[in-house]
């Protein structure tokens, strides 16, 4: 295997992030605020010598991989396994909204958050499925350091499945934050960075907590 490191990055900030309201697949573009993110992202990404990007390509994470294409040589390819759990019936809602509307689905989701899907949209499980499938792919290639703008969910799927010592369904994931994972000689993985944002100099980025995702 030619990967060494992986480098797992949310995207910036969005006015749905701010409110509450849960995204999925919604082309949401980042804010003036999640923008400037990003170019201190790119800072970072210049630091650390990406061989390449593998972005998901919902429009936040797209609006994420722009800046960074603008700012760095680093080249950027998108698939849609990247994408985050598209949430059907609950996008656009906040919590309370998805509680009180769709309660026999919540109820269901909180008996069994990997398996149950959202109304008319996927479950943990779907969203692991395809996030494993083109991780797998990764690992085939020539590159040895990649990046990869992904979402919530995908993030704590593909933690799950590669270090299973790490809950990280109870861990919080910021916008714009960096996770990044070490590969060692007998295929196994460490995580060295989580949720780390401190290349954001100060600037505000703010966690997700949610049960969905």
């Amino acid at each position: 295997m030619t990967v060494k490191r992986v480098v797992l990055i949310r995207p910036g900030e969005t006015d749905w992030n701010k409110i509450g309201r849960w995204q999925g697949i919604v082309a949401v573009p980042l804010n003036i605020h999640g923008i400037e993110q990003a170019k201190r992202l790119a800072k970072f990404v210049r630091n650390i010598a990406l061989d390449v990007i593998y972005s998901s390509d919902v429009r936040r994470a797209k609006d994420t991989a722009s800046v960074l294409s603008e700012y760095t040589s680093v080249p950027i390819i998108y698939d849609k396994r990247l994408r985050e759990r598209h949430l059907g019936l609950w996008q656009g809602l906040s919590m309370n909204e998805m509680r009180d509307w769709y309660k026999g689905a919540y109820d269901e989701l909180m008996k069994d958050p990997f398996n149950s899907p959202a109304p008319e949209g996927e479950s943990r499980a779907d969203v692991a499925v395809r996030v494993r499938e083109i991780f797998d792919e990764i690992l085939q290639t020539e590159y040895e350091t990649v990046g990869i703008i992904t979402h919530t969910t995908a993030i704590r799927v593909l933690l799950t499945e590669l270090l299973p010592d790490v809950d990280a369904f109870n861990m919080d994931f910021r916008n714009i934050s960096v996770t990044t994972l070490i590969a060692h000689a007998d295929a196994t993985w460490e995580m060295t960075q989580l949720d780390d944002v401190t290349h954001l100099e100060g600037m505000s980025s703010s966690p997700f907590k949610g049960k969905i995702g």
